[in-house]
């Protein structure tokens, strides 16, 4: 059981002690933080923040922790409910709100619940944002209103629709273009608000939906994390069905996967690719991902003539690139999709709609697409940490070994060879240290990943 505090908010185990776990206690400290936060740097004299969550056991005790600990405050509060991340994204501008809180811990476990924090653009806080929170929540310095200044709370369940209305409207999304090809889709939402959302996004696209684990009560029927070791039941029921190919998304909606046709995995990592390609050549300019996502998206962007940069791992570190290169398209080889004509940040509905366009122009397979594409190959792997093991020094016996390969030390540190690559880096939501390797072959990764999960272990000495 853990409890994580950093700059991007706070995540943890639910029940246990108070500071080791997300307490009711830690929830209402962290909530009372970031009110606290708006309050300060803010010159309103009413506040207004939206709240929404996933479908995890945990959210309506957590949700109602944290909305009353604003109201508290004197924030009022539009509450969404059972959502999603990218809704509230959206939801927060729409309702010229002064930030927003999405109460999910998105691709962990059931036992783990969270706060991630947004901007009143709707985008997640930056780092030096985060620091003043947690600054905040360790000081105490809370300033609770009087009976007559309580906020109040507006309670708004359309924003899942209003969300659709505004995906469908963009200009490369297809409707009718899509309903003339009368697909046939699996949804596996493992049991959360992607059961609801999904469902509705491809019934109004024309799409036939073949729901799996889509009742959102919080039950996840297996690991959350879209990777092919849990997802073998869509898999299966996808030939089955002899559907034309599969969505998956994570708990809170941000992370999109697709099965292909045949039952195989399109790979996480070519979500963006797929998806990038069909953008880029209707309008071509930049993209950006992370320093953990496959080569294969620099490739695509170089067919359509743009630039390619890679950003340190993180949602906000990608959007800064993103702002800062005029990224028509980016995101994170995690399945994150982020697509700046709707919005700043990762979102399967609108990954959805953009992948269906794109299979509607196409007269090929799901599978055939995915041949397709440039072929890496990755080995996603972890050594847990203990406290007696200092990462920083580790890490700079890795780059001092290595100093004469391409290395990047933004996040981690990043070896890229001559046709292969490994990153290493800690993980800011989970008490482990991540190892990610890309090369032609599969068996190529597996060995480069087998090589340096023994050299950080001898390091560290573990």
């Amino acid at each position: 059981m853990t409890l994580i505090k950093s700059i991007s908010g706070i995540r943890g185990t639910i029940g246990g002690t108070v500071g080791e776990n997300l307490t009711p206690v830690d929830a209402v400290k962290f909530a009372a933080a970031y009110g606290t936060f708006l309050k300060k740097n803010s010159n309103k004299t009413k506040l207004k923040v939206v709240i929404g969550r996933d479908a995890r056991i945990s959210g309506p005790m957590i949700h109602n922790l944290v909305q009353n600990t604003l109201l508290g405050l004197g924030i009022d509060v539009i509450d969404l409910g059972l959502s999603t991340t990218p809704t509230v994204e959206i939801a927060v501008p729409m309702e010229g709100a002064d930030g927003g809180i999405i109460l999910t811990a998105s691709h962990n476990p059931k036992q783990w619940n969270a706060l991630k924090l947004l901007n009143e653009k709707g985008e997640f806080l930056s780092g030096a944002d985060g620091e003043q929170i947690l600054e905040i929540a360790e000081s105490e310095s809370f300033n609770f209103s009087e009976v007559d200044d309580l906020g109040e709370v507006v309670i708004n369940d359309a924003y899942m629709d209003i969300h659709i209305d505004e995906v469908l409207n963009m200009a490369l999304v297809d409707v009718e273009a899509v309903k003339k090809r009368k697909f046939k889709v699996v949804v596996d939402a493992v049991n959360s608000s992607g059961g609801i959302i999904i469902p509705r996004l491809l019934d109004l696209m024309g799409v036939e939906c073949i729901k799996l684990y889509c009742e959102p009560n919080g039950h996840f029927p297996h690991n959350p994390e879209p990777l092919k070791e849990h997802l073998g039941d869509i898999c299966k029921l996808v030939v089955e069905e002899k559907a034309d190919f599969g969505i998956v998304v994570d708990p809170d909606v941000d992370r999109l996967a697709f099965i292909s046709n045949d039952g195989e995995m399109f790979g996480e990592e070519y979500t963006l690719v797929a998806i990038a390609d069909y953008v880029l050549s209707k309008t071509p300019g930049n993209t950006v991902s992370n320093m953990s996502s496959s080569r294969a998206l620099r490739d695509i962007t170089n067919k359509h003539n743009g630039n390619y940069q890679a950003s340190a791992v993180g949602e906000v570190n990608v959007v800064t690139l993103m702002k800062e290169t005029n990224a028509i398209i980016g995101g994170e080889g995690n399945g994150g999709i982020i697509y700046p004509e709707s919005h700043y940040g990762r979102d399967s509905i609108v990954g959805a709609a953009l992948f269906l366009t794109h299979m509607a122009n196409l007269d090929m397979t799901v599978a055939e697409l995915r041949a397709s594409y440039p072929q890496y190959y990755m080995s996603k792997n972890k050594i847990e940490l203990t406290p007696q093991i200092d990462v920083d020094a580790v890490m700079q016996k890795i780059a001092t070994k290595y100093k004469s390969e391409d290395i990047t030390t933004i996040d981690g540190v990043k070896i890229d060879f001559p046709t292969e690559w490994v990153h290493l880096r800690k993980s800011n939501t989970e008490p482990i240290i991540r190892i990610y390797t890309e090369a032609p072959t599969q068996a190529e990764a597996d060995v480069l990943a087998v090589r340096f999960v023994k050299e950080l272990k001898e390091l560290a000495g573990v």
